[in-house]
């Protein structure tokens, strides 16, 4: 089983493509912590994510809401910006852990902000800038993420 994966991705295009790559690997629901600098891209590897599960319409980041949810024919993703979350506690009064079920993924920026109230994430992703190019780092963190980067 592969535990670490990593890409080179040269635009943003390629950082949507892969989103959708990845979307396409999670048959199961699936938790992913997306880590990385502001403009790293990953709202923009979110997109992809949900547009690879068939969402049509625009994906925006979640940043003062902290949430974004999308319900698709065949799962419900929930996009979370915790860039701007005063206390982890915070996550406890809005319901977080009913987000977290068996028909979602959970795709969630600056999770260090939560840091005690969220559940383990089956794969913890790192963008980082490399020049003009992006690095992706998957670490699989469960069986879940390991068979997820097993099919990519």
């Amino acid at each position: 089983m592969v535990d670490l994966f990593k890409e080179k991705l040269s635009d943003a295009e390629q950082t949507v493509a892969f989103g959708g790559r990845l979307s396409s690997a999670c048959s199961e629901a699936t938790c992913i912590y997306l880590h990385g600098d502001l403009g790293a891209g990953k709202t923009t590897l979110t997109r992809g994510f949900i547009q690879g599960l068939g969402h049509q319409g625009n994906v925006k980041s979640p940043t003062y809401t902290l949430v974004e949810p999308y319900e698709l024919a065949d799962w419900n993703v929930y996009h979370f910006d915790l860039y701007r979350l005063g206390d982890p506690e915070e996550l406890e009064f809005m319901g977080i852990r009913d987000y977290f079920s068996d028909n979602s993924h959970c795709l969630v920026e600056w999770p260090e902000r939560g840091e005690g109230v969220l559940p383990l994430a089956d794969i913890d992703l790192t963008l980082r800038y490399d020049g003009e190019q992006r690095i992706i780092a998957l670490q699989a963190n469960t069986e879940i993420g390991k068979q997820v980067l097993q099919k990519l």
